[in-house]
């Protein structure tokens, strides 16, 4: 094994990575100007108790802990079992999140199982809906299957600042820098699906998904001086 490799495996390593990055977050965020919006219809349903699946865009999942209000519920993120998307879990962990690792050898049924558990539990499920490997701002179809199932609804978030910096991932993913003034924006999804939705249906919702993220991104955007 290459000593890179052994490196990049080792605990010790991972784990200060992981809190180099949490330390950060929580950084940007402090000293940082920040307004909320649209938050009040999650936060009533999570303070009746109910979960909620919450939808964002994988550009933008760094602030996934400032997107969520922990004190009204707990939530369950997907991450990928890659080095990389294991170590975005850990990342969200620190934060008090709780994460379902997505394997290529894990069958959607199974998936699908653990996540709907979780949510009879009373977990609200955090997902990026292009994740994890794109293509960028192409949602898939995954959050329907859950909320098809569960009944439960979902919401749409974003963040964005004025300054930020962009990561050398597939999709550029953002972090917001320090001393900076930024916006944390939430929409309900009004959609209903179905419960056994024909083809035409579920690509119709699918793309309805799709332009409720892109405009939540968009507003975030927008409200902080970015095209």
């Amino acid at each position: 094994m290459s000593l890179r490799k052994k490196i990049a495996d080792s605990a010790w390593f991972n784990n200060a990575i992981e809190g180099a990055f949490a330390a950060y977050i929580r950084l940007a965020y402090r000293t940082s100007r920040w307004e909320r919006t649209g938050f009040e219809a999650m936060d009533e349903v999570l303070a009746q108790g109910e979960p909620v699946i919450v939808a964002l865009w994988h550009q933008r999942l760094m602030m996934a802990p400032y997107l969520f209000n922990m004190e009204l519920g707990k939530i369950c993120s997907l991450t990928s079992a890659a080095r990389a998307g294991r170590m975005a879990g850990q990342v969200q962990a620190r934060f008090g999140f709780d994460t379902i690792a997505m394997s290529s050898h894990m069958r959607h049924v199974a998936l699908s199982r653990e996540v709907l558990g979780r949510i009879r539990d009373g977990w609200s499920i955090g997902i990026a809906t292009d994740g994890p490997r794109g293509p960028a701002r192409v949602a898939s179809t995954v959050p329907l299957v859950w909320a098809r199932t569960s009944g439960k609804r979902i919401f749409v978030v974003s963040f964005s600042a004025r300054r930020v910096l962009a990561l050398p991932t597939w999709d550029r993913m953002w972090l917001p820098a320090p001393f900076t003034r930024g916006t944390l924006v939430c929409r309900e999804w009004p959609e209903t699906v179905p419960r056994r939705p024909s083809d035409e249906e579920t690509e119709r919702l699918r793309e309805k998904l799709e332009i409720a993220l892109d405009a939540v991104t968009d507003e975030a955007d927008a409200a902080t001086g970015r095209r």
